[in-house]
């Protein structure tokens, strides 16, 4: 962790030390922390000595950058972002040979130093408070002075590598060393990278990390809200150590790189408790390694929050309530579909019903909900678990997911024998679920009087209220948009509010901040019945659903746009519909 400086010296005077509060009072009182944290951590530092900010980080008790707010408020530091930092190595290497102090002292230190055009030195360090550091440097720049600097340790790394790398040739070939991989990953600086890593993904609400090596570097990326975000850029010569960190404490083998491997970790990080689905993908400069963040904390689902329309709403949540069939919600890998079923369970759970999910994995837990862990490695399936599940007496079932024949032929007998079945399905839109199944091998008139409702669904970004600004969209964009208010006037305002993406602090300088749904919905009736066991084409089914109040999943994102929630820039990014705005 960036140590502190009691104060801002510019002269070879004693650093004064004026009375004040502790780091960690001062943190709990801003409510960045527990007393349990604070308390966890000053029971490590006895033991293991170190800084109280540092050992915060290491425990997972919060992400660094919290710490450095704290510690620049309580102390007047300012804190030194990484494009106030020289870029150019040579800067620095140039005022450490001014200083007459070797390379491997620096390194020794964690510090850096370059001469500011004023003609100051200034000082970034792991530990800027170290007497011996304060004492060395005032004695080398006896006739200058020296300003102090809080910095994120990974930021102070990797220059500190840059300027290491341009000053020696010295390295170390730690590949295929399993001891030494061991050593270094339990190296306090590896500690702190990983530690803060996931705490600055959980503060950002990431729902992945991803560690990715290339040739010369590797990259820590984080996907919000949907989205891939760069973070950080190390050297590969880091790499190593942080991938063994990451796989010693999710369980895996250290010294396996030819063969993929999936681990756990059940951590707490910021407060909150977390399972992280860590996966390990060799390729050509290394392993590729993805941990998946999902909080164990009950979180609270809503039908009326995800983003439906009211005529979705109204239809969805009538339809859930029903005794028996079946509902499916359709689409892609992270499109929202298991926390729609959450949500929907939320919505129908009265404590007169017997609900039981089977997950892989279970992913939130529901009070008053019995869930199930399938475990495909001892031979427990969906299927599997399923046939037991109905010798549970329930009233609703949810399916993870109907992924092979049996699966989806016990969902059917389920649903014919008065159970309500929720399910998903991993297709584009609405209509193919029927052919879906059909191709599967599940009869057709089957699927006609068992399935009630398909509904496909997609995330998009909601705009930043902070930075958004008033936008008219391509002309085709406003006629088409005008054309679905008429339709849909009863929920839809006159009055359209159109927004363009910006960017600002808030939201990480990307103009959109949290997710909404975006959905079209499939309605069983008489008609789509007879199709689907004629096994018409789905155009004709299309063409028969829009005869009602049906949209496609592009519809419902312009209405969404034009409700201010979204922008039509990306409803045609998730939808896919290139084009669209040409006359």
């Amino acid at each position: 962790m960036s140590a502190v400086a009691q104060t801002v010296q510019m002269d070879r005077s004693p650093i004064p030390v004026a009375p004040q509060p502790a780091l960690g009072e001062m943190m709990v009182a801003r409510g960045d922390i527990s007393e349990a944290d604070i308390s966890k951590a000053l029971s490590f530092q006895s033991s293991f000595s170190g800084r109280i900010g540092a050992i915060l980080v290491r425990i997972g008790a919060v992400s660094e950058d919290v710490v450095l707010a704290a510690l620049s408020s309580q102390l007047g530091l300012p804190v030194l972002l990484p494009e106030q930092l020289p870029q150019d190595p040579a800067e620095y290497a140039a005022c450490i040979k001014a200083s007459g102090i070797g390379i491997d002292w620096w390194v020794d230190q964690s510090a850096l130093v370059w001469t500011g055009s004023d003609g100051i030195v200034n000082c970034i360090s792991r530990d800027p408070i170290s007497a011996n550091l304060r004492e060395t440097l005032s004695d080398a720049f006896a006739e200058k002075s020296i300003r102090w600097w809080l910095i994120r340790n990974r930021d102070l790394d990797l220059m500190m590598d840059l300027v290491r790398r341009a000053m020696t040739t010295d390295g170390m070939d730690i590949d295929g060393d399993v001891a030494l991989l061991r050593e270094l990953a339990e190296e306090a600086p590896v500690v702190e990278l990983v530690a803060n890593t996931l705490a600055q993904a959980v503060n950002e609400n990431a729902s992945d990390i991803h560690v990715e090596p290339r040739e010369r570097e590797f990259d820590i990326r984080y996907r919000i809200d949907g989205v891939l975000q760069d973070r950080l850029t190390l050297p590969r010569s880091r790499f190593d150590a942080v991938a063994s960190r990451i796989k010693l404490i999710s369980g895996l083998d250290i010294a396996e790189r030819r063969l993929p491997q999936d681990g756990r970790i059940g951590t707490r990080i910021s407060g909150r408790d977390l399972d992280i689905r860590v996966s390990c993908l060799p390729g050509v400069w290394g392993e590729s390694i993805v941990m998946r963040l999902l909080m164990k904390e009950h979180k609270e689902f809503s039908l009326a929050k995800i983003g439906m329309a009211q005529d979705h709403l109204d239809n969805f949540a009538k339809l859930a309530q029903e005794p028996y069939g079946i509902i499916l919600v359709t689409g892609p890998t992270g499109s929202g579909k298991s926390t729609t079923l959450k949500a929907t369970l939320e919505h129908i759970k009265d404590g007169k019903r017997k609900i039981i999910t089977v997950e892989d994995p279970v992913e939130y837990n529901i009070p008053g909900v019995t869930q199930v862990q399938t475990k495909a490695e001892i031979g427990y399936t969906f299927a599997r678990a399923l046939r037991s599940i109905l010798r549970q007496d329930p009233d609703t079932i949810m399916i993870g997911e109907i992924r092979d024949l049996e699966t989806a032929q016990i969902a059917v007998q389920a649903s014919l024998t008065g159970h309500m079945v929720f399910s998903t399905l991993h297709t584009n839109d609405a209509l193919t679920a029927f052919t879906r199944l059909i191709d599967m091998g599940v009869e057709p008139f089957l699927v006609a009087s068992s399935v009630r409702m398909v509904m496909a669904q997609r995330l998009v970004r909601r705009l930043c209220p902070h930075c958004r600004k008033p936008h008219d969209p391509p002309l085709a964009i406003r006629q088409r948009s005008e054309a679905l208010q008429r339709q849909f006037a009863s929920f839809v305002p006159a009055q359209p509010q159109w927004y363009a993406a910006v960017g600002c602090k808030q939201c990480q300088r990307t103009g959109y901040r949290g997710r909404l749904g975006i959905y079209e919905v499939a309605m069983m009736n008489d008609r789509i019945a007879e199709m689907i066991l004629g096994q018409k084409p789905l155009h004709e089914m299309d063409k028969v659903l829009r005869e009602g109040n049906f949209r496609g999943l592009m519809e419902d994102g312009l209405i969404k746009a034009w409700l201010g929630e979204t922008s039509v820039e990306e409803v045609l990014r998730v939808t896919g519909q290139a084009g669209v705005d040409e006359p």
